[in-house]
C-alpha cells in the first residue's frame, strides 16, 4: 500500500457526544481491528480520545471487530464503500444474506431516488436563514411523498433525522419531537441490541419530550437510551453523565406529581 492509501484506511472519524462528524484522527493501535458489519465492538469518543467498548458477550479466542461503514447502507452500498476505501470484500452473515435490504429500500423507488439526491446535497448549516431553507425543504418533500415512502426506508429516515436536526437548530421543539419520534421504530429495526446511535438518538427524543412537559413518556425514553449508552459508553462518559441528569430531573418531577 502507498504511505497515503496507508493512512487514509487506518483513519478514524472523530465525533462528538452525539454522534456527529467533528474531524479525522490516526489511532494506529485500534487500525489493527477488523470490520464486521454486525460487529461485537463499538467506538465512541471522550474529546479525541477513542474508546472502545464491547456490545455482547465475547468468547475466549472470539476476534474482536467494530464495523469500518456506517451499517444503515443497504447491501451493495457498504460492499462498494469498502472495496474503495479498504480494498477487500466483506462476506459477513449479513452481508451473504442481504438482511434488511428490503426494510431499507421499501416505498416507491423514484420517491426514495428523489429523497437520497436531496439528503446527499445538504450541507451542514451555517446560519438560521439556511436551516429554515434545509428545513421547507424537507418539509416540502415529506409532504409530497406522504403514502409513497414508510419511515423505515432509510433515506426517508435521514430526511426525518434532517428536519428533526433543523427544528432543534431553529429552537421549534414540539416540530423536532414530531419528526424525531417517527425515527425511533426505524432506529430500533436497524440498531438492535446496544448501538451508540440509537442510544444517541433516544437521549434526543426523550430531551425534547421533558421540554414538552411529557414526563412520564420522556423517563420511560431516557430509560431506554441508559440501558443502551451504559454499554455502548460506558458509566463515566460525559454524555452518560448529562443523560443521567435528566433522567433523575424526571425522576423527581415523577415523585412530586
Amino acid at each position: 500500500f502507498p504511505l497515503f492509501l496507508q493512512v487514509t484506511c487506518n483513519c478514524f472519524t472523530i465525533s462528538n457526544g452525539e454522534m456527529q462528524d467533528v474531524g479525522v484522527g490516526l489511532y494506529p493501535s485500534m487500525s489493527l481491528l477488523n470490520h464486521s458489519c454486525d460487529p461485537n465492538c463499538v467506538i465512541v469518543f471522550e474529546g479525541y480520545q477513542l474508546l472502545l467498548h464491547s456490545v455482547r458477550e465475547i468468547q475466549i479466542g472470539e476476534e474482536l471487530t467494530i464495523s469500518y461503514v456506517e451499517s444503515l447502507m443497504p447491501t451493495r452500498e457498504r460492499q462498494k464503500q469498502l472495496l474503495r476505501q479498504y480494498c477487500f470484500e466483506c462476506d459477513c452473515p449479513l452481508c451473504q444474506n442481504q438482511e434488511k435490504d428490503a426494510e431499507k429500500l421499501a416505498g416507491e423507488e423514484h420517491a426514495w431516488k428523489e429523497v437520497k439526491d436531496a439528503v446527499n446535497e445538504v450541507r451542514y448549516p451555517k446560519s438560521k436563514e439556511e436551516w429554515k431553507h434545509v428545513l421547507a425543504k424537507c418539509q416540502n418533500l415529506l409532504r409530497s411523498h406522504k403514502g409513497h415512502l414508510p419511515d423505515t426506508n432509510i433515506y426517508q429516515l435521514k430526511m426525518l433525522d434532517c428536519a428533526m436536526d433543523a427544528c432543534i437548530n431553529l429552537e421549534s421543539w414540539e416540530e423536532a419531537l414530531y419528526y424525531g419520534s417517527r425515527t425511533l421504530e426505524p432506529y430500533r429495526l436497524y440498531y438492535p441490541g446496544f448501538h451508540p446511535l440509537r442510544a444517541v438518538q433516544l437521549m434526543r427524543v426523550g430531551k425534547l419530550q421533558y421540554s414538552q412537559g411529557m414526563v412520564p413518556q420522556a423517563l420511560e425514553t431516557l430509560k431506554q437510551a441508559y440501558n443502551i449508552m451504559k454499554v455502548t459508553h460506558g458509566t463515566d462518559h460525559s454524555l452518560m453523565k448529562v443523560l443521567m441528569e435528566i433522567k433523575e430531573e424526571c425522576e423527581a418531577m415523577m415523585r412530586i406529581q
